[in-house]
């Protein structure tokens, strides 16, 4: 198994174009499908771009349609939705956020203190449980950074309800290796599976139904396939989307580009800026993240900025938040504009910094894509209810016969409901 993902946006681009004739009713029928070591020709594999935000949710969406038409590209359609869904719903929701990941840390503590527990998440972590199934999805993540999102759901049931494993420490392990890891995908996805989310029952991953979309490749046997769902407290209301910042024409500005929007040129002043560039892929987990996942975020990056150069004034890679209010009084400047980063660790980061930028004086603006702003309030409740805005928000998309763009920097998931909602 190697891994075979796009590492910048004219390859991202190829492999849209290369998908699209498979976007419609031919997706609709073996999405579901996991095919393993045979391929995952039959989704998009675009999630670690989309992750990033090295193609856009709207332009795909855009293309499959132009191809299809809205109707067969329904499926297709509806599952790249799910992460401008989940993108919202966090966005609304922060404490979720971090409740997971203090989560994480009270798993960690239990692992160091309970040899039983820390047997478990061993194996389960290097696909040792003598499940074949889910050993093999283990050494398949960890070898090329990815799993169709079946597979994510089933493991996700089995680490929880067959291993008894703290559903923080999965959601955990999969952002460790996940090329397209996610704060808000992967962690709504591992929430639904533990039956946290929305209506209070959990995934079973059953041994027919592995059997069925691995094409009999596996039939576990043992797997706990009638689990009681997990119970925390009450989700928390929705806060009001925060506003998006604007740019003050009157002050000198820069523009920091981080992973989570790689592709925002149409956002960037007319004359050239100084360019930042802050990636922190580690931060995604107290744990070693897989050097895969570093490696192709910092690719992701060098892409980003050899497209971004010609219009910037010198580019600066930092290598770490703090350093962001020292690189912008070097350079003269006032306010610092970056496209909108959503709740997850690079916001945590940039909150951290945001008092030694004010301490001098300089502002950090960030700008929202249109596209966002329209979805996020959006996803208030769950999914199904926010589908139901789905015509409306398609209506202003390119070559969809509306006025609008769909994003503020046109650059220019997922297979069944369930744990990662990571890809297409």
């Amino acid at each position: 198994m190697t891994s075979d993902f796009p590492t910048g946006r004219h390859a991202a681009l190829a492999r849209l174009d290369a998908f699209l004739p498979r976007a419609g009713i031919a997706y609709a029928r073996s999405r579901n499908f996991d095919r393993g070591d045979a391929g995952h020709a039959n989704v998009s594999r675009l999630s670690p771009c989309l992750r990033h935000r090295v193609l856009s949710e709207a332009e795909v969406i855009s293309a499959a349609i132009r191809m299809h038409g809205a109707e067969a590209a329904g499926k297709f359609v509806q599952e790249v939705m799910w992460r401008s869904w989940s993108k919202g719903w966090l966005e609304l929701r922060p404490g979720v956020w971090t409740d997971c990941r203090a989560g994480v840390a009270r798993g960690l503590d239990r692992v160091g203190a309970e040899a039983g527990l820390r047997m478990r998440w061993d194996d389960a972590c290097a696909g040792r449980t003598g499940i074949g199934c889910f050993d093999h999805w283990a050494r398949e993540l960890a070898a090329t950074g990815y799993l169709h999102n079946h597979a994510r759901m089933w493991f996700a049931s089995i680490w929880i309800f067959t291993l008894g494993l703290p559903w923080q420490l999965g959601a955990d392990f999969f952002l460790r290796h996940l090329l397209d890891g996610d704060p808000a995908s992967n962690t709504l996805g591992w929430r639904w599976v533990a039956g946290l989310q929305p209506n209070g029952r959990a995934y079973a991953a059953t041994a027919e139904n592995i059997a069925r979309y691995t094409e009999g490749r596996f039939r576990p046997s043992g797997l706990n396939e009638t689990p009681e769902p997990l119970r925390e407290g009450p989700i928390p209301a929705p806060r009001a989307l925060p506003e998006p910042g604007r740019l003050d024409p009157d002050l000198p500005a820069g523009w920091l580009l981080t992973e989570e929007d790689l592709s925002p040129a149409a956002d960037l002043p007319a004359a050239p800026v100084p360019l930042a560039v802050l990636t922190a892929p580690q931060d995604r987990s107290p744990l070693c993240v897989a050097p895969q996942v570093t490696a192709f975020t910092a690719a992701l990056a060098e892409d980003a900025i050899a497209r971004l150069a010609p219009r910037c004034a010198g580019v600066t890679r930092l290598d770490a938040a703090e350093a962001l209010a020292g690189w912008a009084e070097d350079q003269g400047l006032r306010q610092i504009a970056t496209a909108w980063v959503p709740v997850g660790p690079m916001a945590g980061l940039l909150a951290a910094a945001h008092p030694r930028l004010a301490a001098r004086g300089i502002r950090l603006v960030q700008l929202r894509r249109s596209w966002d702003s329209r979805c996020w309030p959006l996803a208030a409740h769950g999914f199904f209810r926010f589908a139901r805005h789905i015509p409306a928000l398609l209506a202003d998309l390119p070559g969809s016969g509306g006025p609008g763009a769909g994003t503020a920097a046109p650059a220019g998931g997922t297979e069944e409901r369930g744990s990662g909602k990571q890809h297409a």
